[in-house]
């Protein structure tokens, strides 16, 4: 009997993927265990394998196909000593069970006669809409369902059809505009999409999933998560001073510890230590993390991952430097597993190695904050009311209000700061 392949679920939240490469062809053998395709997700390109012995006996999904629902069936296989050429596709099954399934007599004349309804003397009457002031609008059908499947308020269109009425594209001119509030404020689409600039040479290139993701929870996040902000600004002589230290201690095992790493242990400590910083909103309910999962921003071609530093609190700088660089390999490479991306209850991005003082990032949902991480620079203080020069971070921390007020963010970065100005703290 055939053995059917279908389109895994790579991730919990996994609905469709692309199908990035096929690694074997119609006629070749595969054992169980072999790889015999790349799945392109939103965050990684991940392999599948074989769940069986067999021969490929077709492919139905070709490489470089997007949008493939989880669940569809890719590829067959032919178990050994079965026939390929006698296999059927699923195509074939289907068309089959159409034809094995009796069809519906047809009427009889006479009672297809009593069947069919009078004729009506009159065309029914014009679909109308009721406006908000009780008026009422003419509207043909088509449009009339149209509107409804895209949610356009029919009271706002002015048709342009015989009298007045709205027709399909008054529905579809309604769709592609900005809709204007009672007020009288214009609100722009989300979804809207602007052609190239006029005369203005360009290429048009596709989104991949990873983008559209980063494009949808992004979108998402500013406009259902009420962001505020709070700065900081932290002297990290101290910390430079020992991990230099530590570094030359490290050599001979191969680790190297950056700020980021120091970052990171500093941020899981402070969580422990003020437990209202690492929760989540849930609509009519909070959910308050025991452990601290730091995810953390990393770069790659064409978009941005988070993997996870879980447990960050518990674990040592060298331990961290350790794990943040092989996730962050993982990542550029396309090879991170969905449990070494998913989950995290706060985020940080720091964007101080390319030179940034100081910016403000956009909350990763559902977690409840993130820390954006400007550069160290050298900066002119005053101490004991003397000027000086000192090394200075500045740091900005998102929060979602529902979650996290302003009392709680400054504790939050009270206790983060005094983590990096006083280093060994982190390592009792």
């Amino acid at each position: 009997m055939s053995i059917e392949i279908f389109m895994p679920a790579l991730s919990p939240t996994m609905e469709k993927g692309t199908l990035a490469k096929w690694l074997v062809k119609e006629g070749d053998t595969v054992e169980s265990g072999d790889v015999i395709a790349e799945i392109e997700t939103d965050k990684a390109t991940m392999e599948v394998e074989s769940i069986d012995d067999g021969t490929v006996a077709k492919i139905l999904v070709a490489e470089g196909s997007e949008d493939v629902p989880v669940g569809e069936i890719i590829a067959i296989l032919a178990e050994e000593d079965e026939d390929v050429a006698e296999i059927q596709m699923p195509s074939d099954k289907k068309a089959d069970e159409t034809k094995e399934k009796p069809q519906a007599a047809a009427p009889e004349p006479a009672k297809a006669e009593k069947a069919k309804p009078a004729e009506k003397k009159e065309a029914d009457p014009e679909p109308v809409q009721k406006t908000e002031t009780g008026g009422r609008v003419k509207v043909s059908p088509l449009a009339k369902r149209l509107a409804k499947e895209a949610g356009v308020d029919l009271s706002t269109v002015s048709g342009t059809g015989p009298h007045g009425r709205i027709v399909k594209k008054d529905v579809e001119s309604a769709k592609a505009a900005p809709t204007v509030t009672k007020a009288g404020t214009a609100t722009a689409i989300a979804a809207t999409e602007y052609g190239p600039a006029a005369d203005t040479p360009f290429r048009e290139e596709r989104l991949s999933g990873m983008r559209k993701v980063i494009a949808k929870r992004l979108t998402e996040s500013k406009q259902t998560v009420p962001h505020f902000y709070l700065t900081i600004d932290v002297e990290l002589d101290d910390l430079l001073a020992a991990r230099k230290q530590l570094n030359e201690h490290l050599e001979a095992d191969g680790v190297k510890l950056s700020v980021n790493d120091f970052v990171i242990k500093a941020v899981a400590m402070a969580l422990k230590k003020v437990p209202a910083a690492n929760v989540q909103y849930a609509g009519d309910k909070m959910y308050w993390y025991e452990r601290a999962d730091i995810s953390v921003a990393v770069a790659i071609e064409g978009g941005l991952v988070t993997p996870v530093v879980r447990g960050a609190c518990t674990k040592s700088l060298s331990a961290i430097a350790t794990e943040v660089k092989e996730l962050a390999t993982k990542a550029r490479d396309g090879k991170l597993m969905p449990e070494e991306y998913a989950g995290g209850t706060f985020s940080i991005s720091n964007l101080g190695m390319f030179g940034i003082k100081e910016f403000s990032a956009v909350i990763n949902p559902p977690q409840g904050a993130i820390l954006a991480v400007g550069a160290g620079e050298q900066r002119a203080v005053v101490k004991n009311g003397a000027l000086g020069v000192a090394t200075v971070m500045s740091c900005t921390l998102s929060c979602d209000h529902r979650a996290i007020d302003g009392a709680v963010g400054a504790e939050f970065l009270a206790a983060f700061k005094g983590f990096l100005t006083n280093p060994i703290t982190m390592m009792a």
